[in-house]
């Protein structure tokens, strides 16, 4: 394809809309956007139509010309999607992508077999309601036929990401990785609010207090990688300090396992004094 493809893109959520964004700015024409179902999710589709030069619609269709049926539905949704638009496109020389980091591109077998090259491309990104994330500079995982593959890159290069090949069998693994730098990133920090509060401070301003130490950690670990960023009572072997957190955590029981599971990864992975030492005393 020497000019842009269209695109229809499948589902309205966070992730479709900041992909609907991005590839209009980027000088793609968004066929439709189609909804799963009416109500707040037509609704959705609506408003994004709207910020994106298109229309809305409650399913496939026949008139649809896209060139390219991108998927943004949830991971358990995808397969079922496909299954729904495979009698209802001609899918003959079409691109079906999909933005699973845990799935393949073999989700999409049935349209496949209908004549569609598929690919997975995943933005390695956070999309949450009330904010919208930019794609510029986003690094996407990449991987299925070959045709698909090369105009995914293509589209990934346009809006300024990073695509990249990933193996099929590396995905649920690259999804953990994923989900360690976000999700679970955040979890870690609603304990250390639970933490912040066993010492008298409230979670608006645990959460407004602990920005500069954070922002100035991921400066470090850009900058000069994880062991080099990595500082507090553990590199230095400071087992008393240690034992006094351990001590008050057991008041906050989900923190104090918390804080036991990342100790001993510090130990694993880390620069740290007295390793034995604080072994023992986290085996306890």
């Amino acid at each position: 394809m020497a000019r842009k493809p269209q695109i229809v893109i499948v589902g309205a959520g966070n992730l479709g809309s900041a992909l609907a964004v991005s590839l209009h700015q980027a000088g793609y024409t968004i066929e439709s956007i189609v909804a799963r179902s009416r109500g707040r999710s037509l609704k959705r589709a609506e408003k994004l139509a709207g910020e994106v030069d298109t229309v809305a619609a409650l399913d496939f269709s026949a008139k649809m010309w896209a060139e390219v049926v991108w998927f943004t539905v949830p991971e358990a949704q995808i397969a079922r999607a496909a299954r729904n638009a495979a009698d209802k496109l001609n899918w003959n020389g079409k691109l079906a992508l999909h933005s699973s980091g845990a799935l393949t591109s073999d989700e999409f077998d049935i349209l496949r077999r209908r004549g569609a090259a598929v690919a997975s491309v995943h933005p390695l990104m956070t999309f949450v309601r009330g904010s919208r994330a930019g794609l510029a500079g986003v690094p996407f995982g990449v991987e299925g036929d070959a045709p698909a593959v090369r105009v995914a890159r293509r589209i990934v290069n346009d809006v300024g990401g990073d695509a990249y090949t990933i193996r099929k069998r590396d995905k649920a693994a690259y999804h953990a990785w994923g989900t360690f730098a976000s999700p679970l990133f955040d979890a870690l920090l609603a304990t250390a609010e639970r933490v912040a509060a066993a010492a008298g401070v409230s979670r608006m301003q645990a959460r407004r207090r602990i920005i500069p130490i954070l922002l100035q950690t991921l400066a470090n670990y850009a900058a000069l990688g994880a062991e080099a960023a990595f500082s507090g009572p553990i590199v230095r072997g400071d087992v008393d300090t240690v034992q006094r957190h351990l001590r008050v955590l057991r008041g906050v029981p989900q923190a104090h396992e918390v804080y036991i599971a990342l100790a001993k990864a510090a130990l694993r992975y880390l620069p740290s004094k007295k390793r034995k030492e604080l072994t023992d005393l986290l085996r306890g």
